[in-house]
């Protein structure tokens, strides 16, 4: 398979999954090996294939890579403890996570998105978290998505990539009960997205819990995975989700409900195996 793709305009494109593929060898990466050092790897082979690859391209194709690499973790950690799943999301101009919703409460925030225009000239953007956490009590889940990962092909990225599908239009308010954001590394503007994005998820959360008046519900979390982080990163990501402090009804929430640190397979399944269990 080839690393890289030649554009019809003569220029390097590249091929992130057969790279991701071929450079893995079809098989999962050692439990120990760092995933930083893993992308470093990727760089090499790439460059030593068409050195005309800009950094900027690897950057954008280690985001690919990272999430893939937790995707399979997550995957295993699923079927082998029968837990949650952890479903991999497309960008909201491919997909709005909201349509997981059954139709009556996709509508409700469709309705929501609408008053809000009406009533102010002003929009409801929000943007996907990078999965999508499901508890499938009651779903029925095909058998494509019953099986372990053991092996690394192109078929297995599409599976990985495209499970969501499956849960189009099915999940009750209850089965969907977290999301979790994926980066590389942490910038200052990058905090700020991950508050802003959890923030926002819980309070789409708690407006289906008043308009269907569901009482006590067990809450949304949202999780932040990234390879490396500082006291400041820490620190930041401790901001409270702003819907929470509008009453006196309930505690103040947090918006990012806790900062996972994953670099290798191994801290992966550690990671997945917290998140996905029945609480």
């Amino acid at each position: 398979m080839p690393l890289i793709n030649t554009l019809s305009s003569g220029k390097s494109q590249i091929n992130k999954i057969s790279s991701f593929c071929e450079i893995l060898e079809n098989k999962l990466p050692d439990q120990n090996i760092l995933f930083t050092d893993l992308l470093e790897h990727f760089n090499k082979r790439i460059l030593k294939e068409d050195n005309c690859i800009t950094r900027e391209a690897l950057s954008n194709s280690h985001g690919d890579w990272y999430e893939w690499l937790l995707s399979i973790s997550s995957w295993n950690i699923s079927k082998e403890n029968n837990s949650y799943l952890a479903l991999l999301l497309p960008t909201i101009a491919t997909y709005d996570v909201s349509k997981l919703y059954e139709t009556n409460l996709y509508e409700l925030i469709l309705d929501l998105r609408d008053k809000v225009e009406k009533a102010a000239s002003v929009q409801l953007i929000t943007s996907n978290p990078d999965y999508v956490i499901i508890d499938p009590t009651n779903l029925k889940i095909p058998n494509e998505l019953l099986k372990p990962i053991k092996e690394i092909t192109p078929e297995t990225i599409s599976m990985i990539q495209s499970a969501y599908q499956y849960f189009s239009g099915k999940c009750k308010f209850e089965n969907i009960i977290g999301y979790i954001s994926v980066k590389t590394s942490l910038r200052p503007d990058r905090r700020l997205q991950l508050a802003h994005e959890g923030s926002l998820m819980k309070a789409l959360y708690t407006h289906l819990q008043t308009r269907n008046w569901i009482i006590s519900p067990r809450g949304l979390k949202y999780y932040a995975i990234v390879t490396k982080a500082n006291d400041s990163d820490i620190n930041a990501l401790k901001t409270v989700a702003t819907h929470s402090i509008t009453t006196v009804h309930t505690l103040p929430q947090a918006a990012v409900d806790h900062l996972f640190i994953v670099n290798s397979l191994l801290e992966a399944d550690k990671t997945f195996k917290n998140i996905l269990s029945p609480k």
